[in-house]
């Protein structure tokens, strides 16, 4: 007799009872960010559409826009080959995903030879972050 399972049991959560969340325009297929969720931030978002985070620094749920108001409406959530990465497909209300105003948190890029590399800033600050967090 095999064990009832579901949608969950499929997920493999981390010691800390955490797996990676990728964050990627729904329209575009850019990367917005990185975070972090658990079982309860994942029921969240689906329970709701948006995208519900587990903040590591703040110890506790954290709903995508809850201060800035760039909201992430979830299209669709794909879990890797491995089931330890997930993928939440959205559309990125405000057209800002990152904490510094810009529409990805991957805004610099590697340039320059091994030796000499730096990381440069490629994308605009679309609004100045003292305006969105107050």
């Amino acid at each position: 007799m095999t064990q009832e399972t579901t949608w969950l049991d499929a997920i493999h959560f981390d010691e800390s009872g955490l797996l990676p969340a990728i964050a990627q325009d729904y329209d575009t297929g850019n990367i917005l960010m990185v975070a972090w969720m658990n079982a309860e931030s994942l029921e969240e978002t689906i329970a709701t559409g948006r995208a519900v985070y587990w903040s590591r620094s703040r110890g506790r749920l954290w709903r995508k826009g809850e201060e800035s108001g760039h909201v992430q409406v979830v299209h669709e959530i794909r879990l890797d080959c491995d089931g330890d990465v997930i993928l939440l497909k959205v559309r990125q209300e405000g057209g800002i995903a990152c904490h510094t105003g810009r529409a990805s948190c991957f805004f610099r890029r590697l340039d320059g030879a091994a030796g000499e590399a730096v990381w440069t800033a490629v994308d605009p600050v679309l609004k100045d972050p003292e305006l969105i967090y107050k």
